[in-house]
């Protein structure tokens, strides 16, 4: 794999190289080797210290007892594991082979005792094997969402896409995010989203689109570049805390990005100014679509939509018994309780914001 440019200034200062410097190599397989290596490195060592006994006592026997080779090992076996079919030794050097190999077998079986015992009841076993069942399911998806970060924004992306039926994975590197995601069922891959393993173990290359929702725009920033070295095509949606992290984004690759505190803020001072609007999609820079209510008392009430409309479009017409118009015609009357749907520039929805604005006393 060709190594990755920084693009230029993309975070200033070096800060890709920065992250790069302490990303942590490795993914859930990875995760289940750490596991792994511990149990195994115990179990080398009481390997070896078999071994040595065995050693030890096939010499001993054959030098003190004149035996052979294969009765010297069957004859440290029998007494390492305390059988005692065999003859006692006939004379001291003997049963010094003997004291020793039953001082240090029975140490040894302990330690094999105690290591498998800790394994098992540690709950490392499970797991391992939940965290194979976790890959293999993983690896039969396709066309599925990576949704990097399991935060206040992630949590809300799946609450979502669970509605929807949207096959997704989880990709956060919060050992407590495993444990929220195992609560509810949530297929997660513990890891840096930003590292290509942890990318590659969650499909990536079988994945629809990514969804950089992580806490810190740095490292969006790098779940984007990563995502887009690893496949091109794919679409990626980020987050943005920082409006000049939002540029940044869009060079590193990003599709489109999400500014929660812009949308909500501007949310909170359009719904404040104007009551009457219940719900508003950004559709492109310049455009968007609203809810607009004709609130009782409104001036709208009892006029036709080619009065007040202006350039905006009328999308559908929703009246106070549920029932929905599409497209309704230029010559229906409003009536109060009324809502309507409406896409336009932001110039004409103002204009249609104000018209359907509730009239003011005094």
């Amino acid at each position: 794999m060709p190594a990755r440019r920084e693009p230029p200034g993309l975070l200033g200062g070096g800060g890709i190289r920065a992250i790069t410097e302490r990303r942590e190599v490795g993914g859930p397989r990875a995760a289940v080797r750490r596991q792994l290596l511990p149990f195994l490195r115990r179990l080398a060592i009481l390997g070896l210290l078999i071994l040595a006994l065995v050693a030890f006592g096939t010499v001993g026997f054959m030098l003190s007892e004149g035996v052979s080779v294969g009765y010297g090992v069957v004859w440290t076996l029998d007494t390492v594991a305390t059988v005692g079919s065999i003859q006692d030794p006939t004379n001291t050097g003997g049963h010094v082979v003997k004291i020793l190999l039953i001082v240090f077998g029975v140490g040894t079986l302990f330690y094999a005792l105690v290591t498998v015992t800790e394994f098992f009841v540690a709950g490392h076993l499970g797991d391992l094997l939940e965290e194979r069942r976790t890959l293999k399911m993983i690896e039969s998806m396709s066309d599925h969402l990576l949704i990097c970060g399991f935060g206040r924004v992630g949590r809300q992306v799946v609450r979502d896409l669970r509605a929807t039926g949207r096959s997704f994975v989880v990709i956060d590197s919060n050992p407590e995010a495993r444990e929220r995601a195992d609560s509810i069922g949530v297929p997660f891959v513990e890891g840096r989203p930003s590292d290509d393993e942890v990318l590659q173990s969650a499909g990536i290359d079988r994945a629809a689109g990514v969804l950089a929702c992580v806490d810190s725009d740095a490292e969006n920033i790098f779940i984007t570049l990563t995502a887009r070295e690893l496949r091109p095509e794919i679409t990626i949606v980020a987050r943005a805390s920082e409006e000049d992290s939002e540029a940044k984004l869009k060079r590193a690759g990003a599709d489109r990005v999400v500014s929660p505190y812009r949308a909500s803020g501007a949310e909170m001072t359009r719904l404040a100014l104007h009551p009457q609007v219940s719900g508003v999609v950004d559709v492109a820079p310049e455009y968007r679509m609203e809810e607009i209510e004709v609130i009782p008392g409104s001036d709208a009430a009892g006029r036709r939509l080619e009065e007040i409309r202006g350039s905006a479009i009328i999308v559908a017409l929703r009246r106070p018994d549920g029932s929905v118009r599409p497209q309704p015609a230029h010559d229906t009357v409003l009536r109060d309780g009324d809502v309507l749907v409406a896409m336009g520039e932001n110039q004409a929805m103002q204009r249609l914001e104000g018209v359907l604005a509730p009239a003011r006393s005094g």
